[in-house]
């Protein structure tokens, strides 16, 4: 049942201060107070985010996910949004003001996934993708022995936590859900067994060095168990993976604020993959003339990497970087580095990653990973795969410069302490894919017909995404005619269309790449048309940025004033 509007309520919850007065000029401080208070319950909730923000007091523990766990924490967020729903700040105030529906945005979209949609008893994703250990290994944030208790302490919470993992989910489950817990869990048994002791092998101390094999052989034992249990789900699962277009909607408003009809929201989609297609066609037209899109397209996969992706993207990110420096294109932060890497193998469900230290963390590089090609699949497929010279151009460009790197390089440094933390799903990913079209609209690849392909097909890959989430969770699209919709419109190799379709089951918000670009492309139209246009990008860019990472329909309101109209 949902509770008053309370001030006292939150500021018990979080342990701040006592309640008292009601006069606006004391709310002020009191809602600082309020929202350093509120960080810090997130951070003991969720060890797991907090250790990734840089907040290494919490390295090695883990969420409490047993029923009664989950069931305080959704009563904890409900009342600390009551709570600042509920703060009366002066309407000139306009940064905290912002701040409040930003926290208010936030709690609504954790209460979403936690309740709503229930996720932690019907999708393995709410836990495995929160249970990365490679911030101990690849992240150097302290000296290898700290980081090596760090892990040794993970790898010995983690047997506890995966036997709740298993109590939670409700069986028999979606066979997509299975097979990608089973993926997951497998992967990371791996990597724990194959790779991790090699990281921490030149540590000299003998019972640090006992201590790690058994716990690190206890976590492998208890990841191989519940992989098993999920391979045994699979065979009994079941086609039931679909939201149903009311909890569908219900994500879009509370998780980014955006209210649309599903069938006009489907056809903005669509509208984008027909100009991205028509561009395409241009595009052969000049680099494949006499013959068809997929023909072009092949031949233009053809031109792979010279010395495999992860050595060509190094190669890529000095002129990207250089090509944003030179013209001016949004401004750069910081002195921080983005390194190139080979995915471990339980984060190869999507092609590349990025993974930025956070705003707790001081001067350390970030890290992009390229995954290799499955093992299991043909060596016809395995080589299509691998991305051509023009695609990874442009996945460089989404994950580095000036996409996700250079996104939370700036959101590392604005004002509120609320927007470095919390940087939201349409935020990230549609500014990062945002990204791709407006530097070649600004000039990189110098018209070159084939890295023109490269971008498109980058733009045509989150349209089939777009697409398929909203088919697969409102429409009774099976995960087979998701992945022609891959192949077909999206003219994706079928190892990648395979990956795609099978994501869209258990991330259903992955439409917020196309969602998030379409709102940022009428955004800048809108700010930018009483501002000489492309002449004040750089100026809309940072101005975007400055923000952190809320809800786009929030910026929005905050950028054009008023109500902002419409989104798309």
């Amino acid at each position: 049942m949902p509770r008053p509007p309370s001030r006292c309520l939150g500021v018990a919850l979080v342990a701040l201060v006592a309640c008292g007065g009601d006069r606006a000029a004391d709310a002020t401080p009191e809602w600082d107070r309020f929202v350093a208070g509120f960080l810090e319950t997130y951070f003991r909730a969720d060890p797991l985010f907090a250790v990734y923000q840089g907040r290494h007091e919490f390295d090695g523990r883990f969420p409490d996910w047993s029923e009664a766990g989950l069931a305080a924490w959704a009563a904890r967020l409900q009342g600390l949004r009551d709570s600042a729903a509920g703060f009366a700040i002066e309407a000139g105030d306009t940064a905290r003001v912002f701040e409040r529906h930003y926290v208010v945005s936030r709690i609504d979209r954790e209460l979403f996934w936690l309740e709503r949609a229930d996720w932690p008893h019907r999708n393995p994703e709410y836990y495995s993708g929160s249970m990365d250990p490679n911030v101990y290994l690849a992240r150097e944030y302290a000296p290898r022995p700290d980081r090596m208790r760090s892990f040794t302490r993970y790898a010995a919470n983690l047997p506890a936590a995966v036997v709740h993992v298993r109590a939670n989910l409700k069986t028999p489950m979606a066979r997509a859900y299975a097979q990608i817990g089973n993926g997951r869990f497998a992967g990371l048994a791996d990597y724990l067994e194959t790779d991790v002791p090699g990281v921490f092998a030149s540590v000299k101390d003998s019972a640090l060095q006992r201590e790690f094999a058994g716990a690190n052989a206890a976590a492998v034992k208890a990841l191989r168990e519940v992989a098993a249990w999920f391979a045994e789900q699979e065979k009994r699962g079941n086609e039931a993976y679909a939201m149903g277009p009311e909890l569908f909607r219900g994500m879009l408003r509370m998780t980014e604020g955006v209210e649309l009809p599903l069938d006009s929201l489907e056809a903005r989609g669509r509208a984008d993959l027909e100009r991205n297609v028509a561009a395409l066609r241009q595009a052969c037209a000049r680099y494949a003339a006499g013959r068809s899109v997929a023909e072009c397209v092949r031949r233009s996969n053809v031109q792979k990497p010279a010395g495999g992706p992860v050595e060509a993207a190094r190669r890529q990110l000095d002129t990207l970087e250089a090509f944003v420096r030179n013209r001016d294109i949004v401004t750069v932060v910081g002195t921080e580095r983005a390194l190139v890497r080979e995915s471990p193998p339980y984060q190869r469900f999507n092609s590349a990653y990025i993974d930025i230290p956070g705003p707790y963390e001081e001067g350390l590089p970030s890290i992009y990973y390229i995954a290799p090609p499955d093992p299991s699949w043909s060596p016809v497929e395995q080589r299509e795969y691998i991305p051509s010279e023009g695609n990874l151009l442009f996945t460089s460009v989404h994950e580095v410069w000036p996409g996700h790197f250079l996104n939370f390089l700036h959101s590392n440094r604005v004002n509120s302490q609320f927007g470095r933390v919390f940087v939201g799903y349409a935020f990230a990913e549609g500014w990062a894919h945002y990204t791709e079209e407006m530097m070649w609209e600004a000039g990189l690849g110098e018209g070159s017909p084939e890295l023109h392909i490269g971008q498109l097909m980058n733009a045509l890959l989150r349209n089939a995404r777009y697409i398929s989430a909203i088919g697969l969770h409102t429409k009774g699209m099976t995960v087979a005619e998701s992945e022609r919709i891959f192949q077909e419109q999206a003219f994706q190799d079928p190892g990648t269309a395979r990956q795609q379709a099978l994501r869209g089951t258990y991330d259903p918000a992955y439409l917020n790449y196309t969602l998030g670009k379409l709102m940022i492309l009428k955004l800048r139209a809108d700010w930018t048309a009483s501002r000489g246009g492309q002449k004040a990008w750089k100026e809309f860019h940072d101005r975007f940025l400055s923000y952190g990472g809320p809800p786009i329909p929030l910026v929005r309101r905050a950028m054009l004033g008023g109500a902002g109209g419409s989104v798309m």
